[in-house]
């Protein structure tokens, strides 16, 4: 239903869906006592269990059966070497919690009128830089507006199309142009009120250059101007159609939120005129450049497959790589028989594009929306003395509440979770850029740029695209030159949690591909720290590593607990006590999320269908270590309608819930007790999370359509026929001069077989 009562339709919901729509608090909470001691009960405890086990069940084998077999002594090496790598990632989610209770403590949160004084005479420049491929419009639209409505003093938003620029399908056309015009629908509407809040601010400045006296005109002018933003945010909300949880978040938690806080200061204001004890001049001033910050912001698009000298690889990372190259420069365009080329604008030439420098830069996802003082919250926290160094930084951003399928419920719960991880992680110094949405230095980038020349054109790489995970890697090469990164304990971001278990897949999937890729460049990185003698704590190596290497380790590691028939003796209560703290830590942590203490059993289940996903994402990266060769970035599907998965993915799972049934079957009848509980526990897990995640129906239909796919053929496509230079020459064929002068003889110096054709027509041996 959207602001007006019309009923609007959206994705329907499931059964189990979520029921809660309005999102935590920004400012968590602070833990008590209590629960901080707890935290390091729980530390303790898994490190004392898995020690007493190991002594107690491995040790104790050894030692009174020292004429144990071959086998048994492997097996026993084998599932110590499982349960240890399991255990070091409990308590690496305990120890990462542990310091985001230690930070959630220690937060204070900066006074809005800090704020205000220290943006008050402020000259630096943010662009916020959204890189968009296939999205929806009125998704795109959503973040572009979550964006301008930032009050930073000096804003650009600037929209990265990597959309084919010519599509030949009329519906993605119309699409593409759709979202093309909003850059300049939004900057139109912003103008009107801006007009006025600029003209205010002139006024203002010329009435106070002589007189400092505030008078009861000067603060009813401004509470009249703080009423007319409000009315306009409200006016801009009702016209929004709400069709499902996320539209009811923008509306309500971006406009809405924007208009109450600007309510409040109109409140402040009236009450001050009710009192008879007015504002200075100064904060007057403050309070109405914040106005016209708000409704002062440029908003353009660029798309780079217009041109052809930068690149094309199909990626994110070299979407942002093209803009930011070309920062601070003047270009001029020139038409090639390839397309159109940028070159650096010569003195006295009059430049096409102009591309303005700036301090900062946000990247920000075309699903994920910010809150109204993202950027100068997180801009205050760089430009304090002590964060010098500081290269990034961010707010993890949160899952949307209200999801309408079970799915998206469990993901986003997740989700949550890890927004809670990574402010841990910034405790021990061991931060990961997460590249949903991130404040960046420039200046940091430009220690990190790699420059290559590639067919003649200059290609600057600030955002490394050699795996699929540009943000991790993008963080050691920061780490590598002695750049920090920092996680803003806040909830001031969120974004969009894939709907689907086809759009899920292709999401983790990709999660689960290059972490492994990316670790020996984290051990360069601190040989190279701890050569110019930085201590380096183990913390930090060891969350570090975790964060890169456990889904390798993790999906392989139940694979074999769930494939493996181990030996009964090496079974203990002590590995199921020392996993406890690790499962009942998470359940609090969701249940303060704001979801249930049960999603534990939800989650696991989940994990268990995931489990093909991840370690196809982890075989892709050893492909990528044997090869060298770049793996395919594929994109989530962010779309209103179901993803299909591909057949594996969904076939995999129901065979988990046979071979574990198969299991508890055989471990009953050896009354291998221990086993078959462990079985039996699996086989239910993945079954209810078939059920909840996949579907029963939905199944049969993906499975349907993989069999479909494999029987169908392309038809073959006609043999290229040999570029032949003569052709050029044929009187009956046009000769395409502007080709031949631009490359020459490339096509020839490819051609080979056309060459060797051609010696052999002329006798040549």
């Amino acid at each position: 239903m959207d602001l007006t009562g019309e009923v609007s339709t959206g994705r329907r919901r499931q059964w189990g869906a979520e029921r809660r729509s309005e999102p935590l608090p920004i400012v968590h909470p602070r833990p008590s006592n209590r629960t901080i001691t707890l935290g390091r009960l729980a530390i303790i405890s898994t490190v004392g269990f898995w020690v007493i086990y190991v002594f107690t069940t491995i040790v104790r084998e050894f030692v009174n059966n020292p004429g144990a077999g071959f086998r048994f002594t492997v097996e026993a090496v084998g599932y110590v070497a499982v349960v240890t790598i399991l255990s070091f990632s409990a308590l690496m989610y305990l120890v990462a919690r542990q310091g985001a209770l230690y930070r959630f403590r220690s937060h204070d949160r900066v006074p809005r009128g800090e704020l205000d004084r220290h943006f008050a005479d402020y000259n630096e420049a943010i662009t916020v830089l959204v890189p968009s491929y296939s999205e929806e419009t009125n998704v795109v639209r959503a973040t572009l507006w979550s964006a301008a409505l930032q009050e930073f003093p000096n804003l650009s938003v600037v929209l990265l199309l990597d959309d084919p620029p010519f599509p030949d399908d009329p519906d993605k056309l119309a699409t593409l142009n759709a979202t093309r015009e909003l850059p300049s629908q939004i900057e139109a509407a912003l103008n009107e009120p801006g007009e006025r809040f600029r003209a205010s601010v002139t006024a203002r400045a010329l009435r106070f250059a002589d007189d400092s006296v505030v008078l009861h005109e000067d603060v009813a002018l401004l509470a009249s101007d703080y009423t007319v933003a409000a009315i306009w945010l409200e006016a801009l909300a009702d016209t929004e159609q709400v069709a499902d949880h996320v539209d009811e978040f923008f509306v309500d938690q971006v406009v809405m939120g924007l208009a109450r806080e600007l309510r409040l200061s109109l409140l402040a204001l009236n009450a001050s005129l009710t009192q008879g004890s007015y504002p200075d001049a100064d904060r007057l001033m403050t309070l109405g450049l914040r106005l016209a910050r708000l409704f002062t912001t440029r908003v353009g698009s660029f798309e780079r497959k217009m041109y052809s000298s930068l690149s094309h690889e199909a990626n994110k990372a070299m979407n942002l790589n093209s803009y930011i190259g070309l920062m601070g420069q003047s270009w001029t365009t020139e038409q090639t028989s390839d397309g159109v080329v940028l070159r650096e604008s010569v003195d006295g030439a009059s430049p096409d594009l102009v591309i303005p420098d700036t301090t900062y830069l946000l990247t920000l996802d075309a699903d994920s929306l910010l809150l109204r003082d993202y950027c100068v919250r997180l801009v205050y926290l760089l430009e304090q003395a002590e964060n010098a160094r500081v290269a990034v930084t961010q707010t993890p951003y949160s899952a949307f509440r209200g999801a309408p399928t079970r799915i998206e419920r469990v993901a986003g719960a997740s989700t949550d979770l890890q927004h809670m991880l990574h402010q841990g992680m910034t405790y021990y110094n061991a931060t990961f850029w997460v590249g949903a949405n991130a404040v960046i230095r420039k200046r940091a980038l430009e220690d990190i740029v790699e420059t290559e020349v590639v067919a003649g054109f200059t290609v600057k790489t600030f955002i490394q695209d050699r795996t699929v995970i540009e943000d991790t890697e993008s963080s050691i090469d920061l780490g590598t030159h002695g750049w920090s990164l920092v996680n803003y304990p806040e909830r001031l971001s969120y974004s969009a949690t894939p709907p689907d278990f086809g759009s899920l897949i292709v999401q983790r999937r990709r999660w689960a591909n290059g972490g492994l890729l990316i670790l020996s460049k984290f051990f360069d990185q601190l040989r190279t720290r701890r050569f110019n003698r930085e201590h380096v704590l183990l913390s930090e190596i060891a969350l570090r590593g975790n964060y890169m290497a456990s889904i390798a380790w993790g999906s392989f590691g139940l694979l074999f607990l769930l494939a493996y028939p181990y030996d009964g003796r090496l079974l203990s209560p002590f590995v199921f006590l020392a996993a406890m703290p690790y499962f009942i830590a998470m359940g609090f942590d969701l249940r303060e999320a704001g979801h249930r203490f049960s999603d534990i059993f939800r989650i696991y289940g989940f994990n268990l269908v995931l489990l093909p996903v991840n370690l196809a994402g982890v075989l892709k990266s050893f492909q990528q270590m044997l090869t060298g060769e770049k793996i395919p970035f594929v994109r989530t599907p962010k779309v209103k309608d179901r993803t299909a998965a591909p057949a594996l993915y969904v076939i995999v799972p129901y065979l988990i819930v046979l071979f574990s049934l198969l299991t508890l079957y055989r471990d009953v009848i050896q009354q291998n007790w221990g086993n078959a509980l462990f079985a039996g526990f699996n086989a239910i897990m993945a079954a209810g999370a078939i059920r909840s995640y996949i579907g029963i129906r939905n199944s049969v239909v993906d499975v349907w359509l993989g069999f479909l796919n494999f029987l169908y053929i392309d038809e073959r496509k006609p043999r290229k026929k040999p570029f032949d230079p003569a052709s050029l020459v044929d009187p009956s064929k046009p000769v395409d001069w502007q080709r031949i002068l631009y490359h020459g003889d490339r096509r020839l110096a490819r051609d080979v077989r056309s060459t060797k054709d051609r010696r052999r027509r002329i006798g040549i041996r």
